[in-house]
């Protein structure tokens, strides 16, 4: 591990996000309710956006600074296996057992008539019910989560499960796990601080971002692994932003910490799925992946990826 080479991607990656931090504040933060308008609502969508692209920027800034090969050995792939299918048709099994937890949470009732359903239908041909509009969210996001979204995640994927993988190679599974989750789910504490995913709880959800990004980063590095490519998890991260949003449709009320991808619902959901990949590794495919220590081929992809797929 080169710490210097930590250092100058941490620098890289953090402090343009503090930027993007400063800019929402100044104009009225990260959700439609806290905006001063509508062009501060749009400037503050690009710059969400566009902050997934600064993990990328860092390593390749951090790549050219130190003289190695910009891209090259960070584990991007295009040979397409049935990992690639599985981890992406996972991510709406997901989002519906986000939405059974939040129903079980207190006091949340499901309801087809709150105004974000209604909103919804209103944009959808007629005679498009309710249940309609779960069947398109759920395409469309798949569609857009392996398009358009996964453009934007691998922007964040490069960083997290490319370059960290490789600069913590050496180490077990699960203590990558837990290094790259922290680092990932505290680098969006300048925008969550200026309301995004948790407008009514800026400060705690920091730490719940960060419970979300260590829950989260088993899975996308076991498929990583199994999958031999960074492009998986990128997939999986963009069809996830994408199709989580079906609770806020169907559930009230809204608490930003309880329910949906981001709030408690999801965090257990993401948990019973590392624990199920964690069953399925030592006792089906008795790979024991989560107990091994992460060694990389020379092209970043994990070492016998090819026999584990």
């Amino acid at each position: 591990m080169n710490y210097k080479r930590l250092i100058t991607f941490f620098l890289f990656a953090f402090l343009p996000m503090v930027g993007v931090g400063l800019f929402l504040h100044f104009n009225g933060g990260a959700t439609e309710q806290t905006t001063t308008g509508p062009d501060s609502m749009l400037m503050g969508l690009v710059f969400l956006t566009g902050a997934m692209l600064i993990p990328l920027l860092a390593v390749i800034f951090t790549q050219l600074i130190f003289k190695e090969p910009v891209l090259r050995g960070l584990g991007i792939s295009f040979k397409i296996n049935r990992w690639w299918f599985i981890g992406w048709l996972l991510m709406p099994v997901i989002a519906l057992a986000v939405l059974g937890v939040s129903l079980l949470m207190p006091g949340v009732q499901w309801t087809t008539e709150g105004e974000a359903m209604q909103m919804a239908l209103i944009q959808m041909p007629d005679g498009i019910g309710p249940w309609g509009v779960i069947a398109i969210g759920l395409l469309s996001g798949l569609i857009s989560g392996a398009t358009i979204n996964a453009f934007f995640a691998f922007g964040e994927e490069i960083a997290w499960r490319g370059f960290l993988v490789k600069e913590f190679k050496g180490k077990k599974f699960l203590t990558v796990s837990l290094l790259i989750g922290i680092i990932w789910g505290f680098w969006h504490f300048p925008i969550i601080l200026n309301g995004h995913n948790y407008p009514d709880h800026p400060v705690a959800g920091v730490f719940m971002m960060v419970l979300m990004c260590v829950a989260l980063t088993p899975m996308l590095l076991y498929f990583r692994q199994k999958s031999g490519s960074v492009i998986v998890p990128a997939i999986m991260h963009g069809t996830f932003n994408a199709v989580v949003g079906i609770t806020p449709l169907l559930v009230t009320p809204h608490n930003d910490l309880l329910i949906g991808g981001p709030g408690l619902a999801g965090l257990i959901v993401l948990l019973l799925t590392d624990l199920f990949l964690f069953l399925y590794d030592r006792f089906i495919s008795r790979e024991n992946l989560f107990s091994k220590v992460i060694e990389l081929d020379s092209d970043g992809s994990i070492e016998d990826s090819k026999r584990l797929i």
